[in-house]
C-alpha cells in the first residue's frame, strides 16, 4: 500500500492533470520565447581615479579643520543627485541611466574609483570624465559650505555672547557698589574683637542679674509674698480711701456682733448693720479694682477677705514690699539688656560668617566676566580666521587618472535546446507542485485511510467500510441505483458485516436508525437501502422509511412505485400506515414507506403527530428499521427526526466529503450527546465509509461473463447517476 501523501498526490495528479499539463506547456512556451529573444549588445565598464589632495600651506586653522574634514565624506555625498543631473545634461543621457554609476574609495591606495557601465564605449567614456569633473566641483562645494556653515554659525552666536558678557559686567558693579567689596577685608578684622566684647556684655549683666534675684528672693522669704503680691498689698495699704472702708467694715461688724448676742438676725437694727456692711464691701472691691486696675481699666474683683489682708500692711513690710518692686523692675531692665546684648552677638557672627561667601561670590562674578570675555575674544578669533580661510578653499579631490576601458562583458549565445530544456524542467516541478497545493488546499479526503485517522483523532467509532459496486448487468438502466437485488453478491458481506457492527452498539441493538451524511454525493440513501437488503437477506424483518422530504422518491429502484396522490395530502398519507407501507417484489421481507416527493414545508409533516405515530408503530412491526434522511448541512430534517429513533450514522465517502464539513458535523452530534444525561443508549452511533478502494471477491462464473457497468453510489443523492472510473481492486477466487 502506498504512503498516504503519495496516495493523496496521486489522487490530485488525477483530478487535477489538466493544471500540471497547462503550467508544463506555459513554462515551456516562456523558455521558448526566452530562447528567441536576440543577444545583448556587450556592456564596457569605464573606470576613472581620483586622489586626495591637501595644499602645501595654510594661512588659517579654519581651512586646516575644513580639509581633514574632507577626507570624511562620504562617496554618497560626492556623487549624489545633483552631480547625475549635472552629468546627463553635459553628456545627454537619461539622468535615472546614471543610477548605475558608482564611486568606490580604495583604502589602501587612497584613491576614488568612479566606474559606469554601458554598451556605448564613447558614450561610458565621456560619462566618466565629466563624472569625475562633477565630483571635483561638488567637493569644492562642501568644502566651501563648511567654511560658510562656520561663519553663520559664528555671526548668529556672536550677539547672544556680548549680551553675557554685558550682563556678568553690570553684575559684578553691582554687587561692588551694594556690598562695599573694598571695606569687606577690614570689616572681616574688625568684627571678631565686638563678638568678644558683647560676650564680655553678656557675662556682666548675668552677674548683676543673678544678685537681684538673690535679693528678690530674699525679700520674698521676709514678706511670705511675691513681687506682684507685694505690689498689690502696697498699692491697697497706700490708698486712703481703702483704709477708711476697712474702719467702717471694723466698726459695723463689732456693733454687728454685740446685737447678735441679745438679738436674732430679723432685729431691724441687725438687719440694717448687714446692709451697711454689703454697702461697704461692694465700695471696698470696687476701690480695689480702681487702685490696681490703673490707666482706666478695671482689675478683676477681688475677695474682700483677701482685700482687706492685703491692705493691712505695716509701714516696716510697705518699705520691704516698695524695695521688692524696685528689684523686680531693675531685674527686668538688665534681661532687656542681655537680651540686647545676645540679639546683638548673633547679628555680628551672622555676618562675621557671611563675610567668606560674599568674598567668594565677588571671585565667582569676576572669574564669570573673565570666562564670557574669553569666549567672547575666541568667537571673534574664530569669525575673522574664518573670513580670511575664503581664499584658502579649493577642492580636496583631483583627477589622477582619466577614464579607461577596464572590462569588457560579452554576452554568451543562447541555446535552444538548453533552454526548452530547462523550461520543461522547470515546468514539472511547478506543475507538480501546483497540483500538490491544490490537492492539499481542496479540502476533501482521497481516501478512505484518512477518513479513519480523522476519526481516531476526534475518537469517533468507524462502523464499516463499504467499496465501490460493479455490477455485471450491462442492461441495467441509469435512473435506477446499483442495489444489491443478487443473493449472492459480494458486496453484500460488507454490509452483512456493518449490520453486526450496529448489534455491538450499546447495552441493546438500535432498532431503528437514522442515515445521514454532510453533502450530497456521500451515498447515503445508496448505503440505506443496500444496509437494509443485507438485514433482510438475514431473515430480519426490515423497512425503508425515505425522510428526505426534499428530494424525489428513489422507490423505483426497488421496482415500487410511490403512491401517485401522496403528495397532495401527505399527512393522510403518512397517517395511514397500512397504506403508506410497500413490500419490496424481489426480496423478502423488506418493505419501504415511498417519500411522496418534494413538497412544501417539510419540516412541519416530520414533525407532525401523523409523523411521530408512524415511527412509534413500525417500531413493534419490524425488527430493524432504517430512515433516509437529508444532508445535515442544508436543513436540521434529521435532528428533527433523530429522538424517535436509537441513534445516527453519518455517511463519508472519498473525493466527496470535506474534512472541515465533517468535523463540524461530528462535533455538533457529540455535542448533543454530552447534554442528553438521560440517554440509555448512544445517539450518535459513528460513521460509514462508503465507496472505499477496497478489494472484493467475484465468484469464477460472473468473471467469465464480465460486463461490468460500475455505478457510483452517490445516484441517490442526484438526480441522475454518475459514471466514472472504477478505483475497484478485483480478485478471483477459484
Amino acid at each position: 500500500m502506498a504512503i498516504p501523501i503519495i496516495q493523496r498526490y496521486l489522487i490530485a495528479l488525477r483530478l487535477y492533470k489538466w493544471v500540471g499539463v497547462a503550467t508544463f506547456t506555459l513554462a515551456l512556451g516562456v523558455s521558448g520565447i526566452v530562447a528567441l529573444q536576440p543577444v545583448p549588445k556587450p556592456k564596457y565598464t569605464i573606470v576613472g581615479k581620483l586622489i586626495n589632495i591637501r595644499p602645501p600651506v595654510f594661512f588659517s586653522e579654519t581651512g586646516s579643520t575644513i580639509q581633514e574634514k574632507a577626507t570624511a565624506v562620504s562617496t554618497d555625498m560626492l556623487l549624489n543627485d545633483e552631480v547625475r543631473q549635472a552629468v546627463a545634461e553635459n553628456v545627454l543621457v537619461d539622468s535615472k541611466k546614471l543610477i548605475e554609476a558608482k564611486l568606490v574609495f580604495k583604502t589602501k591606495e587612497n584613491i576614488y574609483a568612479a566606474s559606469y557601465e554601458d554598451t556605448d564605449l564613447e558614450r561610458a567614456v565621456r560619462v566618466v570624465d565629466v563624472m569625475m569633473i562633477e565630483i571635483v566641483k561638488q567637493s569644492r562645494k562642501i568644502n566651501a559650505t563648511y567654511q560658510k556653515t562656520i561663519i553663520d554659525e559664528v555671526k548668529k552666536r556672536l550677539p547672544a555672547a556680548i549680551e553675557e558678557l554685558r550682563n556678568a559686567q553690570q553684575e559684578l558693579q553691582k554687587f561692588e557698589r551694594e556690598e562695599e567689596a573694598l571695606l569687606i577685608t577690614s570689616r572681616a578684622s574688625a568684627l571678631p574683637g565686638e563678638i568678644a566684647s558683647s560676650r564680655q556684655q553678656q557675662t556682666q549683666l548675668n552677674l548683676e542679674l543673678e544678685g537681684v534675684e538673690a535679693q528678690i528672693n530674699s525679700l520674698e522669704n521676709q514678706l511670705g509674698l511675691t513681687a506682684d503680691q507685694a505690689y498689690i498689698a502696697r498699692a491697697l495699704a497706700a490708698d486712703p480711701i481703702i483704709a477708711n472702708l476697712r474702719v467702717q467694715l471694723y466698726q459695723v461688724e463689732n456693733q454687728l456682733d454685740k446685737l447678735l448676742l441679745d438679738f436674732t438676725e430679723q432685729y431691724p437694727p441687725v438687719v440694717e448693720l448687714r446692709r451697711q456692711k454689703q454697702v461697704a464691701e461692694q465700695q471696698l472691691q470696687q476701690r480695689a479694682a480702681e487702685v490696681l486696675g490703673g490707666n482706666g481699666i478695671a482689675a478683676p474683683l477681688r475677695q474682700v477677705d483677701q482685700i482687706r489682708v492685703d491692705a493691712s500692711l505695716d509701714p516696716t513690710r510697705q518699705q520691704l514690699a516698695e524695695a521688692l518692686i524696685t528689684l523686680k523692675a531693675q531685674k527686668e531692665q538688665l534681661q532687656r539688656q542681655l537680651q540686647t546684648t545676645i540679639e546683638t552677638e548673633e547679628k555680628l557672627e551672622f555676618e562675621y560668617k557671611n563675610i567668606p561667601n560674599k568674598q567668594l561670590k565677588l571671585t565667582q562674578l569676576q572669574e564669570e566676566v573673565a570666562v564670557k570675555k574669553s569666549r567672547l575674544d575666541k568667537m571673534r578669533a574664530t569669525l575673522e580666521d574664518a573670513e580670511a580661510a575664503e581664499a584658502e578653499i579649493t577642492s580636496s579631490l583631483a583627477i589622477s587618472q582619466k577614464a579607461y576601458l577596464a572590462k569588457k562583458d560579452e554576452p554568451g549565445e543562447k541555446s535552444m535546446p538548453f533552454m526548452m530544456a530547462v523550461g520543461g524542467l522547470a515546468g514539472i516541478v511547478l506543475g507538480g507542485g501546483l497540483i500538490f497545493v491544490l490537492g492539499m488546499l481542496s479540502g476533501k479526503f482521497y481516501s478512505w485511510e484518512e477518513i479513519k485517522t480523522a476519526l481516531n483523532e476526534k475518537e469517533v467509532p468507524l462502523l464499516g467500510l463499504l467499496p465501490d459496486v460493479m455490477l455485471f448487468d450491462s442492461n441495467m438502466e441509469l435512473e435506477r441505483m446499483p442495489l444489491l437485488l443478487e443473493r449472492n453478491s459480494p458486496y453484500l458481506e460488507f454490509y452483512e458485516k456493518l449490520r453486526t457492527n450496529l448489534h455491538r452498539q450499546g447495552s441493546q441493538p438500535p432498532k431503528v436508525l437514522v442515515l445521514s451524511s454532510g453533502v450530497k454525493g456521500e451515498g447515503k440513501t445508496f448505503c440505506a437501502y443496500n444496509l437494509a437488503i443485507a438485514a433482510a437477506r438475514a431473515g430480519k424483518r426490515t423497512l425503508i422509511i425515505e425522510a428526505d422530504l426534499r428530494s424525489p422518491s428513489e422507490a423505483q429502484s426497488l421496482n415500487i412505485i410511490p403512491h401517485p396522490y401522496s403528495y397532495l395530502e401527505p399527512l393522510h398519507y403518512y397517517g395511514d400506515i397500512n397504506d403508506c407501507i410497500r413490500q419490496v417484489p424481489e426480496i423478502e421481507n423488506l418493505y419501504m414507506i415511498p417519500s411522496p416527493g418534494v413538497i412544501k414545508q417539510p419540516g412541519g409533516i416530520i414533525e407532525s403527530s401523523e409523523m411521530q405515530r408512524l415511527l412509534s408503530d413500525v417500531r413493534y412491526r419490524f425488527d430493524f428499521v432504517i430512515l433516509d434522511a437529508p444532508c445535515m448541512t442544508q436543513n436540521n430534517d434529521a435532528f428533527i427526526l433523530e429522538p424517535h429513533t436509537d441513534g445516527m450514522i453519518i455517511v463519508a465517502r472519498p473525493h466527496y466529503t470535506i474534512s472541515g464539513m465533517l468535523t463540524e458535523v461530528i462535533e455538533e452530534l457529540t455535542n448533543d450527546e454530552e447534554d442528553e444525561e438521560s440517554q440509555s443508549g448512544p445517539k450518535f452511533l459513528g460513521v460509514v465509509v462508503n465507496g472505499a478502494d477496497l478489494p472484493v471477491v467475484f465468484p469464477l462464473e460472473a468473471l467469465d461473463n464480465l460486463n461490468i457497468s460500475e455505478s457510483h453510489s452517490q445516484i441517490a443523492d442526484s438526480p441522475r447517476p454518475i459514471i466514472g472510473p472504477s478505483t475497484t481492486e478485483v480478485t478471483t477466487k477459484v
